[in-house]
């Protein structure tokens, strides 16, 4: 099933957002999924975890989804791993602002709750792939 992936983080500060997520993740695939509402929930579960995956969410009160994913990068245990952008922001300019940050993927709010580990996977196994 998940080639490499055994931990994903999800980081939003929305509630209902992680536990939808997460159902849909522990329904199809044998991950083990944590979950953090803030930016530094979500740094200190990478440092312990140290997640296969990172899912963040791109507007959130504390920091936005950029930094965070900067502030993981500067960080040696997480500085390789995959991060997927979700977001709820459409506009041309902001979706390529954030492909140029680098993440593996950009997975758009709302999402389609039945893919949404089918795509994580995706996007895991391109980034895994090289170029």
């Amino acid at each position: 099933m998940g080639v490499g992936i055994r931990t994903v983080l999800l980081v939003d500060d929305e509630p209902d957002i992680r536990k939808l997520a997460r159902l849909c993740f522990e329904a199809v695939r044998p991950w083990k999924v944590v979950l953090a509402g803030t930016a530094a929930e979500a740094l200190a579960l990478a440092a312990v975890e140290r997640p296969d995956v990172i899912l963040l969410d791109v507007l959130m009160p504390d920091m936005d989804g950029s930094a965070l994913m900067s502030a993981l990068r500067s960080r040696p245990e997480s500085a390789d791993t995959p991060i997927i952008f979700m977001t709820g922001v459409h506009q041309k300019a902001e979706v390529d602002r954030l492909r140029a940050l680098g993440p593996a993927g950009i997975i758009d709010k709302p999402f389609d709750p039945m893919g949404l580990a089918d795509r994580v996977q995706r996007f895991y196994e391109a980034g895994r792939a090289g170029p």
